[in-house]
């Protein structure tokens, strides 16, 4: 039961968490549904599903990935791209994913972004020049 009690900030770690548990398992329609509404703008279920099957498994090819997650860090004021909405109180949670494939190891970086709507703790990435 997330929340009971934790910080805001253990519970967006968490989210984040729970993320990368998801896109681990490839069950990448999962993971697409614990986006914010303006990422799920960007790509629908289906072009994420596949895309994201088809960039890591297929051209990477990587079976898994492990990851780690950093602190997160409170922003009382985010924007996930110029034309995003402001929003208040995102969590920043740094990611480092570990990826072994045919073409060696490699790790990607990126701060991903957690705001709580209601009920929900959703998921941005940035698109900010």
């Amino acid at each position: 039961m997330r929340g009971l009690f934790t910080s805001p900030g253990e519970q967006a770690q968490q989210v984040v968490d729970e993320f990368y548990q998801y896109e681990q398992k490839a069950n990448f329609s999962k993971s697409w549904e614990m986006f914010h509404p303006f990422i799920k703008e960007k790509f629908t279920k289906g072009h994420y599903v596949q895309d994201r099957a088809h960039v890591f498994m297929n051209h990477f090819g990587v079976e898994s990935f492990s990851y780690t997650l950093g602190e997160p860090e409170e922003l009382e004021k985010w924007q996930a791209s110029a034309e995003g909405p402001e929003l208040s109180f995102v969590y920043k949670v740094p990611v480092v994913q570990v990826y072994k494939g045919k073409y060696g190891n490699f790790s990607l970086q990126q701060d991903v972004f957690v705001v709580q709507e209601k009920e929900d703790w959703l998921i941005l990435w940035d698109y900010n020049q």
